[in-house]
């Protein structure tokens, strides 16, 4: 199974730290955003990764190379000429770099979720969705918990089907009406994760976290 970290968005809720740094290369813990991804990955047995990128996105291409520094193959998704295509729109683009089923993470969020590389979806499910208890910023969730009335937060991590996409013309597109319509079909699970997860996306939420990794046994010793 491939891997694909998403890293093209535009960071805005991140300024000034994103004028001229792109987030993913952002430092929290003594390296960037995207390099405890890489590294979590490459531990799981990902080997092959495939990364998209728009804003500032030859910094993010300069900066990790073919990816061979980290112990894996990289390929890039570049969508610098037409600029950020939203989620299903970067898959879309990037669909003929991954396998027929593949894991998305997205870059701007912290985890020490484990990433499964054997992961098998059933025929019937198009997609496998991680979930987080609601955050203070999201308390009503995104979606319901399979085989309960409770509502949680989409992680940003998925294992997804290549035919969830299959006839998608290319171009800017969101996944949430994707994710809705595959869901009222019935072929989506979702499932609750109750370990380590921040999602990275103001300053004040990426010092917290830089704090916490400088200074947090349970990740210093674990992870770093």
């Amino acid at each position: 199974m491939k891997a694909m970290i998403l890293a093209a968005g535009l960071g805005t809720r991140m300024r000034p730290l994103t004028n001229h740094t792109p987030k993913p290369l952002l430092k929290i813990g003594g390296k960037p955003l995207i390099v405890w991804h890489i590294d979590r990955l490459r531990d799981a047995g990902f080997t092959q990764i495939v990364i998209n990128v728009a804003y500032l996105g030859q910094q993010i291409i300069d900066y990790l190379g073919d990816g061979s520094q980290f112990g894996v193959q990289i390929k890039f998704s570049d969508e610098q000429h037409e600029g950020a295509l939203e989620t299903a729109g970067g898959i879309v683009k990037a669909l003929p770099l991954l396998s027929d089923t593949f894991l998305v993470v997205n870059g701007d969020v912290w985890t020490d979720y484990p990433f499964d590389i054997n992961y098998s979806l059933e025929d019937r499910f198009l997609a496998k969705l991680i979930l987080v208890k609601n955050p203070q910023h999201n308390l009503d969730g995104d979606f319901y918990l399979t085989g309960t009335q409770k509502r949680y937060t989409f992680s940003g991590i998925g294992y997804y089907s290549k035919d969830m996409f299959k006839g998608l013309e290319y171009g800017k597109k969101p996944l949430s009406p994707l994710l809705f319509s595959a869901i009222e079909e019935h072929r989506v699970i979702t499932e609750l994760y109750e370990g380590e997860w921040y999602d990275i996306g103001t300053p004040e939420r990426l010092n917290i976290l830089d704090k916490l990794l400088k200074g947090s046994s349970f990740v210093t010793k674990k992870y770093k």
